[in-house]
């Protein structure tokens, strides 16, 4: 079923958009004019220190002993009134978003929309040609109303060999892979999780695609958001559809 509507209780949790280019040694020079281009939608800032630490293996009597590698690394961290993050770096930007579920669909806030404002601030400012990498992610928690292969089966088509592994016995269980789609890629994990007396089944899509030019952003992430459609409306069944309108499932 393809998905034509923005349901009220969507299973996506979190979506996420990230770019990776070369090291822009300009950058903290220029980050206080990407900062007042962004400032009505991102009014929230701060500049964060992330180090990296190693653990320095000191010999029979010393045990490890954590080690700086690296004095500290900027992040600028900017953030909305919706729950959006912004965290940029010399070589990186990831936006990270607890509040849309949707990405081109009429009824709610866009996460396109969203995308293609700091977009169009960021490379403006930055004057990025070439883009090494575009990712585009989403993290959907997914009903589970009781643990048993049949109720399981009805629910989703998961590629966990339950036929093998009841799930009635199963403690935890996940599947990853990363295949090509053309030209692009995509990683789809599945994850069966315990949260408090509840089981939640965790689907987790992460789209990229490398060396994109920067005019062609939007084209390359839409093309990622229709791979992940895919792939998710051939996991989910009906009951999922009827939980997502209705908010909740059937015991």
């Amino acid at each position: 079923m393809v998905i034509t509507e923005v349901f009220p209780n969507p299973t996506v949790k979190q979506v996420a958009f990230e770019l990776r280019y070369p090291n822009l040694f300009y950058l903290e020079n220029k980050i206080g004019d990407f900062q007042i281009k962004i400032m009505k939608e991102y009014p929230i800032s701060n500049l964060l220190y992330r180090r990296k630490i190693l653990l320095a293996d000191l010999g029979p009597k010393g045990d490890f002993k954590p080690v700086d590698e690296e004095s500290g690394k900027k992040v600028w961290e900017f953030k909305s009134d919706k729950k959006i993050t912004l965290n940029i770096t010399t070589n990186s930007l990831v936006m990270v978003s607890e509040h849309h579920k949707t990405y081109n669909l009429e009824g709610a806030d866009k996460f396109r929309d969203a995308i293609d404002f700091v977009l169009k601030s960021f490379i403006d400012v930055m004057a990025i040609p070439l883009i090494k990498r575009i990712g585009l992610r989403y993290i959907d928690e997914c009903p589970l109303p009781s643990k048993d292969n049949a109720t399981f089966k009805a629910y989703y088509n998961s590629v966990f060999p339950i036929d093998r592994f009841d799930i009635a016995d199963v403690k935890e269980m996940f599947f990853r892979t990363t295949c090509k789609r053309g030209d692009f890629n995509i990683t789809y994990m599945e994850t069966l999780v315990k949260d408090a007396d509840k089981y939640k089944f965790i689907l987790d899509f992460d789209g990229f695609a490398n060396n994109i030019q920067a005019d062609n952003c939007l084209g390359v992430t839409d093309e990622l958001h229709r791979i992940i459609s895919t792939e998710y409306e051939r996991t989910i069944k009906e009951p999922v559809y009827e939980y997502m309108k209705e908010g909740r499932v059937n015991e």
